[in-house]
């Protein structure tokens, strides 16, 4: 198990000692709920995602800078995960990080996300993935705005958005 940045849960990668529920934020609700956690087989998985959203959920791919449909988008509302429709992120703590992808200072709650290393690319970055289908979303480094330094830099392949009231 692994827990970075303080950020969401630690990822249990085995499937006899992982919980059938989790506790998570629901914007919907305002509060806590108790969630199933998705598990689909790859053929599933396949069926109900894009092949783009396939290769960055589940393949932890990343979609090419400034491409992604939430890049420059600032309609008022929730982003949710795209593999289960977990609530993520709210566009409140959304800003342009001038990077090319979906920047956000926070996630919704600290459960509705979930942490672990990513040592690939020759480089040193923490993967965020979603807590309920543990899809890939994207990448957390320290170099965000204040109060929390943190900058959330996601793929909008991985979102959908679902505008709300302010």
């Amino acid at each position: 198990m692994v827990f970075a940045f303080g950020m969401g849960k630690p990822v249990s990668t085995d499937a006899k000692t992982a919980p059938s529920q989790i506790k998570v934020y629901s914007a919907e609700k305002e509060g806590y709920i108790m969630s199933e956690i998705v598990i689909k087989t790859k053929e599933e998985w396949k069926k109900l995602l894009t092949p783009e959203q396939y290769d960055i959920l589940r393949k932890k791919g990343t979609e090419r800078a400034f491409s992604g449909k939430y890049d420059k988008h600032y309609e008022h509302g929730i982003y949710q995960c795209a593999g289960c429709g977990l609530d993520l992120y709210r566009s409140e703590d959304k800003y342009d990080s001038h990077t090319g992808w979906p920047s956000f200072s926070k996630p919704i709650a600290p459960e509705n996300i979930s942490t672990r290393p990513d040592n690939s690319l020759f480089s040193r970055r923490t993967e965020v993935i979603c807590s309920r289908c543990n899809g890939h979303i994207g990448h957390v480094f320290d170099d965000g705005p204040k109060p929390t330094g943190l900058r959330y830099c996601m793929n909008s392949a991985a979102m959908q958005f679902v505008a709300t009231k302010k």
